[in-house]
């Protein structure tokens, strides 16, 4: 039976989650998955650090409250977060990475990437940062090491895409892709088609906990963007850059837009879309666009993301699910450790 000892890098809501999956599921997993997990260290720039080659208890952990350096108040923790320690020293064989997302540059994310691939440890990630701006970088030192590097949870949370596309879709001839990659967004277009303003949809959004203090990464696109970029460049083969995506969002959308078009069997949308051209080019965007009500991602309503693929064999082929959540998105970090297990296990 195989054990993975695991180090949680961030100890916010998704890793919390995990933890929490840890917790309540470690026994089944043995049967049904073949291995279980042992957390050996977790570190944090706001809660400490601690590190127990023996193992910590997953629900302890969980119960653990949102304070300042939290972590010392277990035995032998720490108030400040010691995070090249715990990923390079806690012996752990994967790190889970699931530090906040930075736009502009992916730090710290992207060092606390390199520094486990450096180390020989697998990483599995939730940040779209290290992948959307550093990840051909990464994924050659993953190779070069001989180490997984794995973020299915960067684009739709625990909705499978990536692999989706890569695995099941192999030989199908994906030349593009569409999706509502964004569930803030989504949920605002569709409290606006309920009748509610903008600003009132973007305030019922933070009060649900989709959108942040600052809506302006969803409603402008630039989550988006991201996630636009890591699906070119992991499906189409595409080298684009942030920069190379134009980008627009929904704030410029009036109500009397969104009621001509339910008037019309159209709905508003805001899309991230890839395509190849005939010269083997990539053209992306992330545009609010009009669809008709047939389209399969006019009726993708609420907090709920969706991805239709172009294929040359099956035409389009669509999946939605949830793109957010604290235990969805937990899940995506079991399933890169599922296809560890899986590849290491041939």
């Amino acid at each position: 039976m195989t054990e993975y000892k695991i180090a949680l890098v961030g100890f916010g809501g998704v890793n919390r989650g995990f933890a929490q999956l840890v917790a309540d599921r470690n026994a089944e997993w043995k049967e049904s998955l073949g291995f279980t997990i042992k957390i050996v260290g977790v570190t944090d720039l706001f809660l400490g650090s601690i590190v127990a080659k023996d193992g910590l208890d997953a629900q302890q952990l969980v119960a653990l409250p949102i304070e300042k350096g939290a972590l010392a108040q277990l035995p032998g923790g720490n108030a400040e977060a010691f995070n090249e320690t715990v990923i390079k020293h806690s012996g752990a064989d994967i790190i889970a990475e699931a530090t906040f997302t930075n736009p502009v540059d992916g730090e710290p994310a992207t060092t606390f990437c390199r520094w486990a691939l450096e180390s020989g440890i697998h990483v599995v990630t939730t940040n779209k940062g290290p992948i959307a701006l550093h990840g051909a970088e990464l994924k050659a030192l993953a190779r070069r090491n001989q180490v997984a590097f794995e973020y299915e949870g960067a684009v739709m949370s625990g909705t499978p895409v990536i692999r989706l596309a890569k695995q099941a879709l192999a030989g199908a001839n994906v030349q593009g892709f569409e999706g509502i990659l964004n569930g803030t967004s989504n949920y605002v277009l569709t409290q606006m088609k309920d009748g509610l303003a903008f600003n009132d949809a973007v305030v019922q959004a933070q009060q649900l906990g989709y959108a942040e203090a600052d809506p302006t990464a969803d409603v402008e696109g630039f989550d988006v963007r991201l996630k636009v970029v890591i699906l070119a460049n992991e499906l189409l083969n595409a080298r684009l850059n942030v920069s190379d995506v134009a980008c627009s969002g929904i704030s410029n959308i009036s109500a009397e837009d969104i009621a001509q078009a339910s008037a019309n069997g159209a709905s508003w949308k805001l899309i991230g879309s890839a395509e190849r051209e005939t010269d083997g080019s990539v053209r992306a965007s992330v545009e609010a666009r009009l669809l008709p009500n047939s389209h399969p991602l006019a009726g993708i309503a609420g907090a709920t993301n969706a991805v239709s693929f172009n294929t040359g064999l099956l035409g389009a082929v669509t999946v939605s699910g949830p793109g957010a959540g604290r235990i969805e998105t937990a899940f995506a970090l079991l399933s890169d450790i599922v296809a560890i297990h899986t590849a290491h296990s041939k």
